[in-house]
């Protein structure tokens, strides 16, 4: 199974969420978007910035809490190749 690492950005919320998944990304992503209880259910307006792909599920949930260890926009911005968090 293939396993994949994501950032998403929020416009509304100006804020990333980092996460991985063994789904269809297309498929998670709608989901994030569903009106739901939760971190990322009640913006609807989520898009992917940035994913990885990995081949076994530890190997992402290690890159996931790696990025989530970060706790800067910053930081995230620069892996994302971004020159401004929240562009």
């Amino acid at each position: 199974m293939r396993y994949t690492v994501y950032l998403l950005f929020s416009v509304i919320k100006g804020r990333y969420y980092v996460g991985y998944s063994g789904a269809d990304i297309c498929e998670r992503i709608r989901k994030h978007n569903d009106n739901h209880a939760g971190f990322t259910g009640k913006t609807g307006d989520w898009k992917l910035v940035y994913s990885e792909p990995f081949a076994e599920k530890m190997e992402a949930m290690k890159r996931e809490k790696e990025i989530k260890s970060w706790k800067s926009s910053k930081k995230i911005a620069s892996l994302i190749g971004l020159k401004h968090p929240g562009l």
